[in-house]
C-alpha cells in the first residue's frame, strides 16, 4: 500500500513511517469469503496483501455485477473510509491474506498529514476512473472487445505491480465471473476466448493467459492505459510482438 501511495504523492520519511506504524491485523481468507457485504457498517480499511478480490453488487433478482478486480497491494476500502454504510460488497476470489487497519487511526492520520491525504484521494480518484471505463466497456463495446479489454487491463495493472514478469498471468476469474464483469453468459465468454486464441491474439492453457499479439489485442479491446493513470511509459512491454 505504501508503494502505491508513493506513486501518487511525494511522502516524507516521517509520512512513510506513520503509514508503517498504523495498527494492522493479518487475516487469511478462503475463496468465496466476503470481506464486506452491502449494507455492512465499515469498521476498518483492508489491504490485499496477497490474492485477488472482486467489488460487486447484486440486484434484487439475484444477478451479480462485478465492477472491479482488486489485486495485491490494493487498499480495498478507501471508498468506505468516511461512509457510514457499504453500498457494495467485496468478495475474495482466491486464497488471500488481508491486512485490516482500523478506520479511526487511518482517519486521524489523513487529518494530520496532508501528503498522505492527497495520495489516498488520488488513489480513490483512479478507482473512479477505472469504474467509468468499466461502464463504457459493458455499455458500448461488443463482446469480443469487452473480454479483450478486461485481459489488457489486468495485464497492465499486474505488470505495474511487478506481478506479471513473464508477459502473461494466471487469470483468477472463472468464465462465469468474467461474464458477470462484462454482462455476458459463460458460454459467450468461452466462445470469445476461443476466438481470440484462434485469431492469434492470445495463447491460453486453462487460466494461464499469454499474449501472442499484444498490440492487436489492444486494438481489439479499444484499450489505452490512460484511464489507469500509471506513472511511466505510455506502453508496456508485455510480450512485445
Amino acid at each position: 500500500m505504501l508503494r502505491d501511495l508513493l506513486s501518487h504523492s511525494a511522502l516524507s520519511e516521517d509520512d512513510r513511517q506513520a503509514v508503517r506504524d498504523l495498527p494492522t491485523r493479518l487475516r487469511k481468507l478462503d475463496p468465496g469469503s466476503y470481506l464486506i457485504r452491502e449494507g455492512d457498517v465499515p469498521t476498518h480499511c483492508s489491504v490485499l496483501v496477497s490474492g485477488f478480490a472482486i467489488r460487486l453488487k447484486v440486484t434484487g433478482a439475484g444477478s451479480r455485477q462485478i465492477m472491479a478486480v482488486c489485486i495485491p497491494g490494493d487498499a480495498i476500502d478507501f471508498q468506505n473510509l468516511f461512509l457510514g454504510i457499504s453500498d457494495h460488497a467485496i468478495q475474495i476470489l482466491t486464497r488471500s491474506v488481508i491486512a485490516d487497519i482500523p478506520r479511526e487511526p487511518l482517519q486521524e492520520l489523513l487529518f494530520r498529514r496532508p501528503a498522505i491525504s492527497a495520495a489516498v484521494i488520488h488513489s480513490t480518484l483512479i478507482e473512479a476512473s477505472i469504474l467509468r471505463e468499466w461502464v463504457v466497456n459493458v455499455g458500448r463495446r461488443d463482446a469480443r472487445s469487452r473480454i479483450a479489454h478486461v485481459l489488457c487491463e489486468f495485464a497492465v495493472r499486474l505488470e505495474a505491480r511487478g506481478l506479471a514478469p513473464h508477459g502473461g498471468f494466471e487469470l483468477p476469474m472463472t468464465q462465469e465471473q468474467l461474464g458477470d464483469a462484462t454482462g455476458l453468459t459463460p458460454i459467450h465468454v468461452n466462445r470469445v476466448l476461443r476466438g481470440l486464441q484462434a485469431d492469434g491474439l492470445i495463447n491460453r492453457q486453462r487460466r494461464n493467459i499469454q499474449f501472442a499479439d499484444w498490440r492487436a489485442l489492444q486494438e481489439t479491446a479499444d484499450f489505452t492505459r490512460r484511464y489507469l493513470h500509471l506513472p511511466g511509459e505510455d506502453e508496456i512491454l508485455l510480450a512485445a510482438s
